[in-house]
């Protein structure tokens, strides 16, 4: 199947689950490389913000996206290369890496969409020194930092820790032109990028055993990218695709205060939605409300609250909350339908997968499900 919406693509995304990051040091919890995507592209929201904010910039929301998509896929083709070697690679190889990152992509990807492909190829062969690159690039630096904090404290004896320590510092010092970076850096206590990186702790489909174990953060990511995707074939136009990818991106961000609690029990708890509702509502004001400048906060929570509902508003404009609920229940297919063909199985994630299955089956339409989980059916995996 042809289309920006690809399953090639999307398989590809959700493939960096088995992508493990700092493998060789001690880690508190499993980083992996499609969580500290995830990261990177609220934390490129957080940067973009500030620089509108605070330096009147009018900045081009789709390249930051689609930057931040387009680095994924290199990082994905070039597999997990320590930082420096990736960087002097690319460095004294440009042509060739970007020649062979290309013919990754083709193979991968055979039916890939030409206009995203030519925008994927521009990315890779020009300099990219725009604002916008700047902010996809620091948004990197300061998710690596963040995961650099949280395995520092076990790894002070390791061999090169303090020199890892430096290289990050030397790439953060070369963006702080950005004031997302500076506040960011300079704050001393929780901030919003600290918090949405928390659901990097919490794992998808808890007690059933599973392979890849992803997290919320990272399911939200492959939502995000998958509801962009889709808006690309529909041409959807103004700021939608910018508020349909964060809608996505930041809609489990309750979860960080409420932990999940499934379907199911949802299903048939009566009233027992729309008391968590009620409290998901209470707490995001008190807790993570604080820590949005005020002046995003109107915006922020037309992303947060009801992200599965269509809404068109006249300052904001429009979300496809439906499809983008159906980009989430394809997400949560892929992880059950991954696991078994990967051998992992159990009563619980095949009656899951089935119900997830029909429900695509019976509702996808808008995102053209069908052909999708048909195209997944046929994928060597």
């Amino acid at each position: 199947m042809t289309g920006a919406m690809n399953m090639n693509l999307i398989y590809c995304f959700f493939d960096a689950a088995n992508m493990h990051r700092w493998n060789d040091h001690i880690r508190p919890i499993d980083l992996t490389e499609l969580d500290k995507q995830a990261h990177k592209a609220a934390i490129a929201w957080v940067l973009g913000k500030y620089e509108e904010q605070e330096n009147n910039i009018i900045l081009n929301w789709e390249d930051i996206i689609e930057f931040s998509m387009f680095s994924f896929i290199e990082r994905l083709i070039l597999t997990d290369l320590k930082p420096e070697l990736f960087h002097q690679i690319k460095k004294e190889k440009f042509k060739e890496v970007n020649n062979y990152v290309m013919a990754e992509y083709d193979r991968l990807v055979p039916d890939s969409d030409e206009q995203f492909r030519v925008r994927l190829e521009r990315y890779l062969r020009s300099d990219n020194k725009t604002v916008e690159n700047d902010i996809v690039r620091a948004a990197h630096y300061l998710a690596t930092n963040w995961e650099f904090n949280l395995i520092y404290e076990m790894n002070k004896k390791s061999v090169g820790i303090e020199q890892t320590k430096a290289n990050i510092y030397m790439e953060l010092k070369e963006h702080m032109d950005l004031v997302g970076v500076k506040k960011t850096l300079s704050s001393q206590s929780q901030t919003f990028i600290d918090l949405f990186g928390q659901l990097r702790f919490q794992q998808r489909w808890t007690r059933v055993p599973r392979i890849p174990q992803t997290t919320v953060l990272g399911h939200s990511l492959m939502v995000a990218n998958m509801i962009y995707l889709h808006d690309l074939d529909t041409k959807v136009e103004g700021r939608q695709k910018y508020s349909d990818y964060y809608t996505a991106l930041f809609h489990d961000l309750p979860e960080v205060l409420t932990k999940d609690v499934i379907s199911p029990v949802k299903v048939n708890v009566q009233g027992l939605t729309e008391m968590l509702d009620e409290y998901e509502f209470s707490l995001m004001n008190s807790k993570v409300m604080p820590l949005i400048p005020e002046a995003w906060r109107d915006e922020f929570s037309f992303l947060v609250f009801d992200p599965f509902r269509d809404k068109d508003d006249e300052r904001f404009g429009k979300t496809s909350g439906k499809d983008i609920k159906l980009c989430d229940v394809l997400g949560a297919y892929m992880e059950a339908f991954v696991s078994r063909c990967y051998g992992i199985t159990s009563a619980k994630l095949r009656e899951g997968e089935q119900s997830l299955r029909d429900r695509l089956m019976k509702e996808g339409k808008g995102i053209n499900a069908v052909a999708l989980i048909d195209r997944l059916d046929h994928m060597q995996i």
